[in-house]
């Protein structure tokens, strides 16, 4: 059963990484022309949020995978704690978890920061004068170049693998 949701997860990644490799392709093929530059723009942002929304959904996907490796059959945890709660505190997979959630710069934060930012609405960027200016530093957002989402998306791969390595061994 487990498998099935590991085979979930990784369609999803899969499906995440064919969006990130259109970012190479400056055309559409049998298009024929390249696209203007707003086309363009366009395009790669698409791309960019379809594969963070695929992204998040393979980390949910992820959740219920191990709900199921605690035979779980029914429910569906949405989020780290809810999956806690279910299976216990105890199991490995939580602790791991719990771990990546407290390392900055980890593939789980860096999903909760993509999570945050593509749910709001962009900030309203304020006009600078000469009399109000003041060096602060700006908060760019998380990381979402192509790069630091392979890097991202490879490691849910992997931690996805592992798990079902683990599990089908027993």
């Amino acid at each position: 059963m487990a498998s099935q949701w590991h085979s979930q997860v990784s369609q999803k990644l899969f499906l995440a990484r064919t969006l990130l490799g259109q970012l190479d392709r400056p055309t559409v093929e049998g298009e024929g022309h390249p696209p203007n530059e707003a086309e363009q723009a366009l395009r790669r942002e698409a791309a960019i949020q379809g594969a963070i929304e695929l992204l998040l959904r393979s980390r949910k996907l992820l959740l219920v995978m191990i709900a199921r490796l605690y035979q779980r059959k029914s429910e569906e945890p949405a989020t780290l704690d809810e999956l806690a709660s279910l299976i216990g505190p105890e199991p490995n997979e939580i602790s791991r978890l719990r771990d990546l959630e407290q390392r900055s710069g980890s593939w789980w934060n860096h999903l909760e920061q993509l999570e945050r930012s593509q749910s709001r609405p962009p900030a309203t960027k304020k006009t600078v004068s000469a009399e109000n200016i003041i060096a602060v530093a700006a908060d760019t957002g998380p990381d979402r170049s192509a790069a630091a989402l392979l890097i991202t998306l490879n490691a849910v791969k992997h931690f996805a693998d592992d798990l079902e390595d683990q599990h089908s061994e027993w």
